[in-house]
């Protein structure tokens, strides 16, 4: 079985996303969170780090799992019940975990948000939407009918998406931020954006849309932030040739 070195496939990692330069979330600990032996011979990809998809990692006998969403976000001790079966997996098992948050939604070939736009035949992609330091998603001036855009986004996602119609039928210019950027409306509307793709928004950003007079697509957060980790591994596969898996383990939020 072919392997690679754990050492190399993390250089290269924080080198093509810029891990060091991007700024995040103080939970995010972009990079290698969490080691193995030093060597990989298959590359499991999933969107949430948690005992779950550790497990399912485990069975597809992977030793690198690549997340967007990583282990570190709040305190995490004490290492007890079910942290301590983490941690004892991922020992156990050899496992190591490389996380990637903004800089895997910003990046403009693997990211989150490059390739669900392309999903959706959006073209002439400007960066958008500043967040800690820079822009991490990307706006498309294209006019199509929100029906279409619908659809599109359907089939791109596997699941109906909420729609908010607050704006026009014919969309003229379309931002597209995955995840958790339903309470940035109004920042999308001051870049000229009058469609607004993301995962999830709060209670109240129905009639804000509604205010604003734009259009609004809640996707879900999980199903919007599988597109990155399945770029990146599938990279990661090519370039040190060892196979990879996409561990798909759904929220349905």
């Amino acid at each position: 079985m072919p392997k690679a070195s754990l050492a190399a496939i993390v250089q290269y990692c924080d080198r093509i996303l810029r891990t060091s330069e991007i700024g995040d979330y103080g939970g995010a600990a972009n990079g290698l969170q969490v080691e193995n032996r030093g060597s990989v011979s298959r590359i499991a990809a999933t969107v949430d780090a948690s005992l779950a998809t550790v497990k399912l990692a485990i069975e597809e006998k992977a030793d690198l799992l690549i997340v967007h969403h990583g282990l570190f976000w709040t305190p995490s001790h004490p290492w007890t019940r079910k942290r301590y079966e983490l941690l004892r997996l991922l020992i156990e098992n050899d496992l190591a975990v490389y996380s990637s948050h903004l800089p895997l939604d910003s990046h403009p070939k693997l990211g989150n948000n490059a390739r669900l736009c392309a999903a959706l035949g959006l073209k002439n992609l400007k960066p958008f939407f500043p967040s800690h330091g820079g822009p991490i998603g990307f706006k498309a001036r294209q006019k199509i009918s929100r029906t279409e855009l619908a659809k599109r986004l359907e089939r791109a996602l596997d699941a109906k998406p909420l729609l908010i119609p607050g704006g026009k039928e014919i969309c003229e210019c379309i931002g597209v931020v995955t995840g958790g950027a339903g309470d940035g409306l109004k920042q999308a509307v001051a870049e000229g954006v009058d469609t607004f793709i993301t995962g999830e928004g709060q209670h109240w950003t129905y009639a804000l849309a509604e205010e604003l007079g734009m259009n609004v697509f809640y996707g879900g957060h999980y199903a919007t932030e599988t597109f990155g980790v399945k770029a990146l591994a599938a990279d990661l596969s090519r370039k040190f040739k060892v196979p990879w898996t996409f561990l798909d383990h759904p929220t349905g939020l």
